[in-house]
């Protein structure tokens, strides 16, 4: 096993790490690669325009945005890989602010509405920060009520700060864009960047729908061994799905209701024909016998993953005991037959996501005319106790998975334990569910004792220009606001 390599092996392993270089993230055709998860959103756009290149087209990239945790470092990701972006028709444009960058984005997609058109095509990506989602609602409405053009698509980048680690507020961006219309993408790791970012153009095109990817902290920050090959995402264009007639793309001219007609009885409908025909929702552990269901997506289905192997429930010990796992990739809208196919047979299903409900409320909806016989219970962010209550008739604190904060492994653990002591388990299973929840529960405690700590005071960050531009004049006073002079009110 530790034997030491032969020659053969050690000239080959030479000749491979003498062709590494730290732009290979960016310059390999196909492979892996180390990479970040900003990185990873850098090549994304590259990738693009190499699968349209094989398909014949001639396309163009468009990227926009303004900077802000965790999409802080973005643009200058973006401007070290510039010559990389211009070899693939990749024009890099900051905004001003976050609107005006969502209005370029817009715009984008109007080219090929005249001839004179020099691109077949502009796929665009606009990206910001939770308060840039904010202020840029009215834009993300009208855009993607125009639509995207055939051969461009919008795929729109979230940065989300669940735990405001770098924010004056946290941040959940999805209620924002399901007010908008925009299918929101959830990644779970660096190559789901890759995936679904590809996917995220596609399903645009096919639908005509902008379409949201949302970027927390703990997974764009991260890094990883990725594959890059812009063949590895295979696109299966829906076969279910009857496009009327002239289609959903942009077009001109495009009045109001008749925009709102085609995004409510149309365009909504195609991107979740997409979501279905792609897989993007899928069952990852099943059980002939499936009774207790837990339905996760994005950075909390890590945190299951995580939270089940803590509780020593492998992939084997879930499917004998009865437990079914949903990963959602789509997490608004919700794809409805892939969530009656993962909901049927269940006594029980626990919603793991942070945050405030999206999938609760969704997989709530949809099996609410359930016969009572079929129904499955649903819980997520509260559960029986205390009555049959919902989220607006429970004490406060009553939580069984908290919307403050972030959720952990440990948090995790402690729900699904508590819901599986109310099945009947194996006395192995149960005996071991108990021993390691022992574990998790000292642990949390020794890690919850009070720590000293030195004085910290709030600063700016080394270098950044509001250290000077928040002066003001003497007798003055500079209170909360927008900005780093929010520090006011620690």
């Amino acid at each position: 096993m530790n034997a030491p390599l032969d020659a053969g092996q050690r000239a080959s392993l030479e000749a491979a790490l003498a062709s590494v270089t730290l732009d290979d993230k960016y310059t390999l055709e196909r492979g892996r690669a180390y990479m970040s998860g900003i990185q990873a959103l850098v090549r994304l756009p590259m990738l693009q325009q190499e699968r349209d290149k094989a398909a014949g087209l001639n396309t163009a990239g468009f990227i926009s945005g303004y900077r802000g945790s965790p999409l802080g470092g973005l643009d200058q990701s973006l401007w070290k890989a510039k010559q990389h972006l211009a070899a693939h028709q990749i024009v890099f444009q900051p905004g001003v602010n976050e609107d005006l960058a969502a209005t370029a984005v817009w715009g984008s997609q109007q080219v090929n509405l005249y001839p004179s058109a020099k691109y077949d095509g502009v796929f665009s990506m606009w990206y910001g920060k939770g308060p840039g989602v904010d202020r840029s609602g009215d834009v993300f409405k009208h855009g993607n009520s125009a639509g995207s053009s055939p051969h461009g698509g919008v795929l729109v980048l979230a940065g989300d700060d669940h735990a405001a680690k770098s924010s004056t507020l946290a941040h959940q961006s999805e209620h924002i864009f399901k007010a908008c219309g925009l299918p929101v993408l959830f990644p779970s790791n660096v190559q789901e960047y890759l995936d679904f970012g590809l996917h995220g153009w596609a399903m645009s095109r096919y639908s005509g729908l902008w379409v949201a990817m949302k970027c927390v902290t703990d997974v764009v920050e991260s890094s990883a061994s990725v594959e890059i090959d812009p063949h590895r995402t295979n696109i299966i264009l829906p076969e279910d799905f009857a496009m009327p007639e002239g289609g959903l793309n942009i077009r001109w001219p495009d009045p109001p209701l008749v925009q709102e007609a085609r995004l409510l009885d149309y365009k909504w409908y195609a991107g979740l024909a997409y979501v279905r025909a792609n897989k993007l929702d899928r069952v990852e552990i099943d059980s002939p016998h499936a009774r207790f269901g837990i339905i996760t997506g994005g950075k909390a289905y890590l945190d299951v993953r995580q939270a089940l192997t803590d509780l020593g429930l492998d992939d084997e010990t879930c499917s004998r005991i009865g437990i079914r796992l949903y990963k959602v990739g789509c997490v608004w809208p919700l794809e409805a037959q892939g969530a009656h196919a993962f909901a049927r047979g269940l006594e029980e299903i626990l919603v793991v996501e942070e945050k405030r409900q999206i999938l609760e409320y969704a997989i709530k909806e949809e099996l609410y005319n359930w016969p009572d016989a079929q129904r499955p219970r649903v819980f997520g962010k509260f559960d029986e106790k205390d009555g049959a209550g919902g989220e607006w008739s429970v004490p406060m604190g009553n939580w069984l998975l908290p919307a403050h904060y972030e959720l952990s492994p440990a948090i995790i653990a402690r729900a699904i334990s508590t819901r599986l002591d109310k099945f009947e388990l194996p006395s192995d299973v149960r005996a071991r569910i108990a021993a390691r929840m022992a574990v998790i529960e000292a642990k949390e405690k020794a890690l919850a004792k009070p720590r000293v700590q030195g004085e910290r005071k709030p600063w700016f960050c080394s270098g950044c220009p509001h250290n000077t531009s928040t002066n003001v004049p003497e007798g003055s006073r500079a209170m909360a606001g927008i900005g780093c002079h929010y520090m006011t009110v620690w």
